[in-house]
């Protein structure tokens, strides 16, 4: 089984309950469930004078990803950033699995040509 990643929220200037953190905490071990490389998700939100701006980075293995979003409440825009970093994420682990996979492809054809 997987361990955990390590998830840092980062609430400034506003008014937070539990259900975010554990709405958002949820998010990112399912992300991690899927991409295996991710070990730290950290992510602020804060009042911009509009909404809510988040801020999120993703470190792992060879990555390291950022996105920001923005909205006018706090889940949403929670949501609306961890749907772009998990877009990103996918990005990159499809361009690295697809990248090892040609490799594969190109070794094997030479190797039937010898």
């Amino acid at each position: 089984m997987s361990q955990s990643p390590v998830v840092v929220i980062a609430f400034k200037d506003l008014e937070h309950d539990e259900r975010v953190r554990e709405s958002v905490h949820k998010r990112c071990e399912q992300l991690r469930a899927e991409f295996h490389e991710v070990t730290r998700f950290e992510l602020t939100f804060c009042a911009d004078g509009v909404g809510i701006a988040a801020h999120g980075h993703v470190h792992g293995k060879g990555e390291d990803l950022g996105a920001q979003a923005q909205a006018s409440e706090l889940l949403p825009a929670a949501e609306t950033l961890l749907d772009k970093l998990e877009r990103q994420l996918r990005k990159h682990h499809d361009k690295r699995i697809f990248t090892l996979r040609r490799e594969a492809q190109r070794d094997g054809m030479r190797k039937k040509t010898r």
